[in-house]
């Protein structure tokens, strides 16, 4: 009986297929405008495929983290080692987690100090997040380096009246507590906006109870963001933000006693001033910037007791940029601009002792010019192509290209897109530099190209989108382990005859493709959403793991949910999401078969009602039946979980 319960849920969330852009958002799918790309541009013009989560959606969606409101979206797939707080990994159709790019407030945030170089979305909240775009396939024209997966942009709230307010309170299981207020205006030359929210829990076990762990691993984080925008003249403005996180992670230890009262401290810091001026009655716009973000990152284990903390890292990241857009008639404008960034790192693993230790410490650069034109030849029909030329302070120069375009065939009811892109990503310095690092790398390249369709029908009623994307990385970097005997010369440090665990290597090549079908249907009251992806992201070297899947890579996922608006105001809501099963390392030997994380299905419950003209109810039930499954082995993730909360908007 509990399993046909399930599966009727899941059957009645999943009857339409969903839609990879996200149209049903606004009344009309042309008001939907896309910032992603660096400059407004109506959604129907994006040749990349594209979802949009406006305000109201991650209102209805009532979720916590970014990540959780990411995985019910067309090609994602996640990894999180625990409860809230624990490293948590995001990868767009197969692609490695530090190969997409976050964006808040138009600042790439990257950690260099990290393994992959990438951003851990474990800390991002949805807080005053007021809308995220997420791009799908190679972005690396206008985001550079990292962007082969796609790019999660995140736009904060700002204020367009003269004073607005707003807060939201969410309680639930193992002391769950979120909280969030935030105040700003527009008025006259000034716009301005401060938020804070802070989140507590008592969480789970990091590595679960079946593996022998027992106590508990709280999580908690505070952040604080603020933004000011002053008009100086007629088309010249100045524009300053800053972001500030703060986290506090308690951690399993992955031996034979998992238990352990270490805990992990984040600080997050990003700073943002930019000048913006307009030219030749704003057909020319140009943007001058400066942006500078911190990632520190320390590990504390009380029972050390002559040095408690036995890590810490660092990452910092200078930008420098200019970017012009330029009208040079109708339906022509070209992007361009400049850059240079600047990355520091430096670790250490402090032993248990009084004894000095080393400091692994390294740096790079990269300057990088781009530009993309996009053109409207015809009426529905947009083209773009663009050019970027990165040099690198290590590898040297690098070229790629990329070109695309969407066709509205008639107007509100086809749309077919198209695009073509090439990455490149440069090995991060603690692939170079760390104590597993390896001088010998070359950097990652690829390519790839997606087509795709999307059919508005009965007046938007029903909205059915299908799309293919095929992508091939050529030295594909990954971590090996090292045997105890019989070790090859990489397992020695370098220039040493000292053993170590593993190294970083280029493997030859991998390779990615599928489907996402996605759709939106609304009848009277009732609309149903959802989506499926079906990816084969593949290990492509020669030899024994030759046409394994990647590394925690479900090749089927869906999502669906069920709402209702009530004529009395309620709105109730049945979200199912459902992961097929995943390997949970590609690499395999001839002995051992590589461990398979299960398939599984969790169902969630949602419901909100308005009480007063600016204030809202809101609860949910999240994994309905208490259904145990794991994205990582042994690491656990939530059960059950009940949470009631309020929102007000003034």
């Amino acid at each position: 009986m509990h399993w046909i319960s399930k599966s009727g849920l899941f059957i009645l969330a999943g009857l339409s297929i969903p839609g990879f852009s996200t149209p049903a958002m606004a009344e009309d799918a042309s008001e939907v405008i896309v910032t992603a790309l660096r400059q407004p541009q109506a959604i129907e013009q994006v040749a990349s495929s594209i979802t949009v989560l406006d305000k109201a959606a991650i209102d209805a969606a009532q979720a916590l983290t970014v990540s959780d409101l990411l995985i019910r979206t067309p090609g994602i797939s996640f990894t999180r080692n625990g409860g809230y707080g624990t490293a948590t990994s995001i990868r767009i159709r197969g692609a490695e987690a530090d190969q997409t790019v976050l964006v808040i407030d138009g600042v790439k945030l990257a950690d260099p100090s990290s393994t992959g170089g990438g951003y851990n979305f474990a800390t991002l909240m949805t807080g005053d997040i007021d809308r995220i775009e997420i791009l799908r396939g190679p972005q690396s024209i206008l985001w550079g380096s990292q962007a082969i997966g796609g790019v999660v942009n995140v736009v904060t709230a700002r204020a367009q009246r003269p004073i607005e307010g707003s807060f939201d309170i969410d309680a639930g299981s193992r002391d769950t507590v979120s909280a969030r207020a935030a105040l700003g205006g527009r008025q006259g030359a000034l716009d301005w906006q401060v938020a804070g929210s802070r989140f507590t829990t008592q969480g789970i076990s990091a590595i679960s109870p079946r593996y022998g762990a027992k106590e508990k691993d709280g999580y908690s984080n505070s952040t604080l963001n603020g933004r000011l925008g002053v008009a100086l003249a007629p088309g010249v403005s100045v524009d300053m933000r800053g972001y500030y996180a703060k986290g506090r992670t308690d951690i399993d230890s992955a031996g034979t006693v998992p238990d352990s009262p270490e805990y992990s401290q984040t600080e997050e810091w990003i700073g943002y001033a930019g000048l913006n001026a307009d030219l030749f009655g704003g057909a020319l716009h140009n943007r001058l910037s400066f942006s500078r973000s911190e990632t520190i990152r320390d590990n504390i284990n009380p029972s050390r007791k002559q040095r408690p903390l036995s890590f810490a890292a660092k990452g910092e990241t200078n930008r420098y940029e200019y970017q012009g857009v330029l009208t040079i008639g109708q339906g022509w404008t070209a992007t361009f601009g400049a850059e240079r960034e600047e990355q520091r790192m430096r670790t250490a693993s402090p032993p248990n002792s009084l004894a000095s230790y080393a400091t692994i410490r390294g740096s790079a650069d990269i300057d990088s010019l781009y530009a993309q034109l996009n053109v409207e030849p015809l009426a529905g029909l947009t083209l773009n192509g663009g050019v970027r030329y990165d040099h690198h302070s290590t590898f040297g120069g690098n070229t790629v290209f990329g070109a695309g375009a969407a066709w509205a065939l008639a107007k509100d009811s086809t749309i077919l897109r198209a695009s073509y892109g090439e990455g490149f990503k440069a090995p991060t310095l603690y692939q170079l530099y760390s104590d597993y690092g390896n001088m010998a790398l070359v950097p990652e390249k690829s390519h790839g190209w997606d087509a795709g369709i999307e059919q508005h029908l009965f007046d938007h009623g029903l909205i059915l989108s299908a799309t293919w994307f095929d992508r091939s990385t050529d030295n594909l970097i990954t971590y090996n382990g090292c045997p105890t005997t019989n070790r090859p010369p990489l397992c020695y440090a370098p220039g040493t005859t000292m053993p170590r665990l593993g190294y970083y290597a280029n493997v030859q090549r991998s390779e990615a493709h599928g489907l996402e079908l996605a759709g939106v249907a609304h009848v009277g009251r009732l609309t149903l959403d959802g989506n499926y992806s079906w990816v084969s992201a593949e290990d492509r070297s020669p030899g024994l793991n030759y046409g394994n899947q990647l590394a925690r890579r479900p090749r089927h996922a869906a999502n669906g949910t069920l709402r209702y608006d009530w004529t009395f105001g309620l709105s109730t809501a049945v979200a199912v999401r459902w992961s097929g099963k995943a390997l949970d390392a590609a690499r395999t030997s001839a002995t051992v078969a590589p461990f398979v994380n299960d398939a599984y299905t969790l169902v969630d419950l949602r419901a909100e009602m308005p009480v007063l003209d600016k204030l809202t109810l809101f609860g949910r039930v999240e994994n309905l039946f208490d259904d145990y499954y794991e994205t990582a082995r042994r690491y656990g993730q939530l059960g059950r979980s009940i949470h009631a909360g309020l929102r007000a908007r003034f």
